[in-house]
């Protein structure tokens, strides 16, 4: 597989340099998908982003989408009739917009689409996440029908955690990309 037909979808306001996802870019020579405002995401434009950019790839592609990501991969699959050129998605700590705490910039988010998803897919919840509960994440993962995977107290699985290039994370992307 080509590395720009891995698709890096980082959530609200972007993955930093130290973010997994980064790393994996920088190192592997991923394509990360830009959206014109991380600060404001808008629903409806980071869809139609990741539609260009799944269309602009010459092969099935694997997504790697991170909290926001998670929910633009949902989204997007919910509206596309292109989603057969997805082979796969890694979601990661899915961000859970639909919570009464979360900040209004994303007022546009929800609802949450919960069918499932016409490619296979691998979904990660942290026990201790500030940004979706674990139980939540899990009926993300069956609605999806993602495969879950508990990765116990690891927060908001992102540079915060301590994960640096997150090998592990690594061996599951690895795994979708094979199939």
């Amino acid at each position: 597989m080509k590395p720009s037909n891995v698709l890096i979808l980082p959530g609200w306001q972007g993955s930093g340099p130290e973010h997994w996802q980064s790393r994996w870019e920088r190192a592997h020579g991923y394509q990360r998908v830009e959206q014109h405002d991380w600060m404001r995401p808008l629903r409806g434009d980071w869809i139609a982003r990741l539609e260009d950019v799944v269309l602009s790839c010459d092969e099935p592609a694997v997504l790697v989408a991170h909290s926001l990501g998670c929910i633009q991969v949902a989204a997007w699959a919910a509206h596309s009739k292109n989603t057969h050129h997805v082979k796969g998605a890694l979601l990661v700590a899915p961000g859970d917009v639909e919570r009464d705490d979360i900040d209004p910039l994303l007022w546009s988010w929800p609802p949450i689409p919960l069918q499932k998803l016409p490619f296979r897919s691998v979904l990660l919840g942290s026990r201790n996440d500030p940004w979706c509960d674990f139980d939540r994440a899990r009926r993300f993962a069956t609605a999806w029908g993602a495969q879950f995977i508990d990765y116990g107290d690891a927060g908001h699985i992102n540079a915060e955690a301590g994960l640096g290039s997150w090998p592990e994370g690594y061996v599951l992307l690895d795994d979708l990309m094979k199939d």
